[in-house]
């Protein structure tokens, strides 16, 4: 009976560290494709995303709408390489929420955007990843944006 407790213990300790190192290679990850983003590297961000990856946002339109507005990734991969040299972007990112089951992972992180230095909206980023062929990629991408609220 210690014996298959010992074997059961260190079996679950396995697990949880493996998940850990799951955890950390997501949020590298993920700051990678931010640093890509920062660069207006559209082949870089490409390498992070599956062939059939799904973009949406969810904003309050004018009327105070909740709305839903979708978007082809290659069209967001243009849009980022076509920003002028003279406008300064960043995303800060303010935290790192990630869960792990198996193939599928989810990292949420709220974060402020600002350009020229000066803050435009916040939100918060969701990344679906899905883990094909040992190697993680985005499956599905839906940000909230808000003019409100952002500290």
């Amino acid at each position: 009976m210690k014996k298959l407790l010992l074997i059961s213990f260190l079996l679950l300790c396995q697990i949880g560290w493996s998940q850990n190192g799951e955890k950390e290679n997501l949020q590298t990850l993920i700051e990678n494709f931010f640093e890509a983003f920062h660069a207006q590297d559209s082949v870089r961000l490409k390498s992070f995303a599956h062939p059939d990856i799904k973009m949406q946002s969810v904003a309050i339109d004018n009327e105070g709408n909740t709305v839903l507005s979708t978007s082809e990734y290659s069209h967001f991969l243009r849009s980022i390489a076509s920003i002028p040299a003279s406008t300064k972007f960043e995303e800060k990112l303010h935290d790192f929420d990630i869960k792990v089951n198996g193939m599928i992972a989810n990292v949420s992180t709220p974060y402020s955007f600002y350009v020229n230095d000066e803050l435009s909206h916040c939100g918060v980023n969701t990344f679906q990843l899905m883990k094909s062929w040992g190697e993680w990629k985005i499956i599905y991408l839906v940000d909230t944006r808000s003019k409100k609220g952002c500290k």
